[in-house]
């Protein structure tokens, strides 16, 4: 048997045997009950058997055969599955697909420990991360929207200033323990193991250990001590794991600080990054709705802090 081709057959015994008449199945169906009746008798001679009991009278004139009863639940069971099967092809047709470019280190650290708030109140978008490090090209690489670290200038593109932050020194509270007796006094910094961060040039405004010094009035010849790592949560994992002071960029730092994997040291001392975060767009693009969503859910989750 042909299922495809014998769905509509299918469909009319079925209800014609929750309604127990053709005509209640005609009007469920939207076809005359003639079609309804054709359309059984087809199956039955289909399949050489007898599916209903004809009456002649009454609202339910219809009554299962025994071996009729017996395969309903099955047919019934089928159309549901075809029935959810097509729903969920709607739902996902349905769904606006959102391409966000943002670096590793502002994912892991900040974006996505929160993105599940996004997909609970926008279930109808879709997001697709792009984390590579090279600049993209929006209309090439299908980009919607980019998160994006610097001074705010990305030529052909909108910028708006999203996060601001602090850069400042922290440890693990093991290293601290270690070096309690240097902390009293700044310049010790210089003779204590420190992280390097590698991961933007230093020309940028990138606020490197030299120039945080340089901020601070303390002659510091980069004697190059410590470790040295292109990547920023990589800096702080070597912190938390011991290795050293890094300087830390209070938006990835906000959770390893609030969870006491980290200690700040110094906190009196406040030295703002030129650089900052920006959320970054075509203009052409500024009325999509996925993409007013993406921007308004950002800075409700910045207040949250």
């Amino acid at each position: 048997m042909d299922i495809p081709k014998h769905l509509n057959a299918l469909k009319a015994f079925e209800a014609s045997a929750r309604h127990q008449s053709f005509s209640g199945a005609a009007q469920e169906l939207n076809i005359t009950s003639a079609a309804v009746g054709q359309s059984v008798r087809s199956l039955e001679e289909l399949l050489g058997i007898t599916l209903f009991y004809r009456q002649s009278s009454g609202k339910k004139r219809l009554k299962l055969t025994e071996l009729a009863e017996q395969i309903l639940p099955d047919i019934q069971t089928g159309f549901d599955y075809l029935s959810k099967a097509v729903n969920k092809a709607k739902v996902s047709s349905a769904k606006q697909k959102l391409t966000v470019a943002i670096s590793p280190t502002f994912a892991s650290k900040w974006l996505l420990p929160r993105i599940h708030r996004f997909q609970q109140r926008y279930p109808e978008i879709e997001i697709n991360f792009d984390t590579d490090l090279k600049p993209v090209d929006f209309n090439s690489h299908g980009i919607d929207i980019a998160v994006r670290y610097g001074t705010g200038h990305w030529p052909g593109l909108v910028a708006e200033k999203l996060l601001g932050e602090e850069i400042f020194p922290v440890c693990s509270p093991s290293f601290y323990q270690t070096y309690r007796s240097k902390w009293k006094n700044l310049k010790n910094l210089i003779d204590i193991p420190l992280i390097h961060c590698l991961s933007m040039d230093s020309n940028s405004g990138f606020i490197t250990w030299d120039k945080w010094f340089k901020l601070n009035r303390i002659m510091y010849e980069n004697k190059d001590n410590g470790l040295k790592i292109n990547n920023s949560a990589g800096v702080l994992q070597l912190a938390i794991d011991g290795h050293g002071v890094a300087l830390a960029r209070s938006v990835i730092a906000f959770k390893d600080l609030e969870e006491k994997r980290l200690v700040r040291l110094y906190p009196e001392i406040n030295c703002t990054s030129p650089l900052a975060y920006y959320v970054v767009y075509r203009e052409e693009s500024s009325t999509s709705p996925k993409l007013k969503a993406f921007k308004q859910w950002l800075n409700q989750e910045i207040l949250k802090k």
